[in-house]
């Protein structure tokens, strides 16, 4: 078994179709602002505090992951949450501009669900990159039906 950077665990005959780091300190792929991101994550980590998301996608499963540690390695919590595919209504991405359009876009992956909305924000620069992600997603929770 393959032991990924989320630290999830695939299961037999599972295979990784792409794991998502999450992007939870800047606001965008703008340059300045992946510049301040990385200082606020560089503030946060020089307190003590720690904090990944992951979004796994499997040919078999999708895997939501948070983890959060306090002073450096206390455990705050762990969250793993698996995506049910009969509970997503829908799944797609959203582009955004940011600093009122100047400078560069934001590409989101999102999914709903029943209980829930999902928005992640993709460490990517490129249309073309959302889509995959979208219909790698698509494709996982549609094989697992």
């Amino acid at each position: 078994m393959e032991k990924l950077k989320s630290g999830l665990l695939l299961g037999e005959n599972e295979t990784l179709v792409m794991e998502l780091e999450a992007e939870l300190w800047a606001t965008s792929q703008n340059p300045i602002a992946k510049l301040i991101g990385k200082l606020r994550k560089l503030l946060a980590l020089i307190l003590g505090f720690r904090m990944n998301g992951y979004v796994v996608i499997t040919d078999k499963r999708v895997v939501e992951i948070l983890q959060r540690k306090a002073c450096w390695v206390f455990n705050l919590g762990k969250n793993v949450k698996y995506v049910l595919p009969s509970s997503v209504k829908e799944v797609g991405y959203t582009k955004e501009g940011t600093c009122l359009g100047m400078f560069c876009q934001s590409y989101n992956l999102y999914y709903e669900s029943f209980t829930q909305t999902t928005t992640v924000q993709l460490p990517i620069a490129e249309e073309k990159e959302a889509q995959k992600v979208v219909d790698a997603f698509y494709k996982a929770i549609n094989a697992a039906q």
